[in-house]
Protein backbone atom coordinates (compact mmCIF):
# COMPACT_ATOMS: atom_id res chain seq x y z
CA UNK A 1 0.00 0.00 0.00
CA UNK A 2 1.29 3.46 -0.39
CA UNK A 3 2.16 5.79 2.10
CA UNK A 4 1.21 9.11 2.81
CA UNK A 5 3.77 10.93 1.26
CA UNK A 6 2.76 8.97 -2.23
CA UNK A 7 -0.87 9.04 -2.41
CA UNK A 8 -0.95 13.49 -1.35
CA UNK A 9 1.82 13.86 -4.31
CA UNK A 10 3.82 17.02 -2.58
CA UNK A 11 0.26 18.69 -1.09
CA UNK A 12 0.96 19.25 2.11
CA UNK A 13 -2.60 19.77 3.01
CA UNK A 14 -3.63 15.99 1.97
CA UNK A 15 -0.50 14.24 3.27
CA UNK A 16 -2.11 16.01 6.70
CA UNK A 17 -5.43 14.63 6.16
CA UNK A 18 -4.36 10.97 4.92
CA UNK A 19 -2.36 10.28 7.89
CA UNK A 20 -5.23 11.59 9.81
CA UNK A 21 -6.99 9.01 7.90
CA UNK A 22 -4.46 6.05 8.26
CA UNK A 23 -4.57 6.88 12.12
CA UNK A 24 -8.22 6.23 12.39
CA UNK A 25 -8.73 3.10 10.75
CA UNK A 26 -9.37 4.21 7.09
CA UNK A 27 -7.94 2.56 3.81
CA UNK A 28 -6.89 5.40 1.19
CA UNK A 29 -6.42 4.27 -2.55
CA UNK A 30 -6.70 6.89 -5.33
CA UNK A 31 -9.25 6.75 -7.85
CA UNK A 32 -8.62 5.97 -11.87
CA UNK A 33 -9.42 9.68 -11.54
CA UNK A 34 -7.18 10.98 -9.47
CA UNK A 35 -9.25 11.32 -6.51
CA UNK A 36 -8.81 10.06 -3.51
CA UNK A 37 -11.09 7.24 -1.71
CA UNK A 38 -11.54 6.39 1.41
CA UNK A 39 -12.64 3.50 2.51
CA UNK A 40 -13.39 2.03 6.36
CA UNK A 41 -15.27 -1.53 7.10
CA UNK A 42 -18.84 -0.68 8.40
CA UNK A 43 -18.92 3.42 6.98
CA UNK A 44 -19.76 4.44 3.45
CA UNK A 45 -16.94 5.14 0.55
CA UNK A 46 -15.94 8.85 0.97
CA UNK A 47 -14.13 10.94 -2.44
CA UNK A 48 -12.12 14.05 -2.02
CA UNK A 49 -10.22 16.02 -4.65
CA UNK A 50 -6.33 15.55 -4.67
CA UNK A 51 -6.79 19.15 -5.79
CA UNK A 52 -8.67 21.15 -4.11
CA UNK A 53 -9.27 25.07 -4.92
CA UNK A 54 -10.91 25.59 -1.76
CA UNK A 55 -8.31 26.72 1.46
CA UNK A 56 -11.34 24.55 3.60
CA UNK A 57 -11.36 21.10 1.81
CA UNK A 58 -9.20 19.76 3.92
CA UNK A 59 -11.09 20.20 7.16
CA UNK A 60 -14.33 19.29 5.35
CA UNK A 61 -13.03 16.28 4.41
CA UNK A 62 -11.95 15.50 7.70
CA UNK A 63 -15.03 16.05 8.95
CA UNK A 64 -16.81 13.90 6.66
CA UNK A 65 -14.85 10.79 7.81
CA UNK A 66 -15.06 12.10 11.55
CA UNK A 67 -18.81 12.01 10.85
CA UNK A 68 -18.63 8.63 9.39
CA UNK A 69 -16.90 6.84 11.74
CA UNK A 70 -19.21 8.36 14.02
CA UNK A 71 -22.58 6.90 12.66
CA UNK A 72 -21.14 4.02 11.50
CA UNK A 73 -21.64 1.88 14.67
CA UNK A 74 -25.32 3.81 15.49
CA UNK A 75 -26.24 2.75 12.08
CA UNK A 76 -24.90 -0.98 12.98
CA UNK A 77 -26.50 -1.25 16.56
CA UNK A 78 -29.99 0.24 15.31
CA UNK A 79 -30.08 -2.65 12.42
CA UNK A 80 -29.52 -5.60 15.11
CA UNK A 81 -31.92 -3.74 17.98
CA UNK A 82 -35.07 -4.45 15.45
Amino acid sequence: MPNAHELARGHARLRTLIEFALGEGWHVKRTRGGHLMFTKPGCAAIYTSSTASDHRASRNARAQLRRAARQAPAASRESSDG
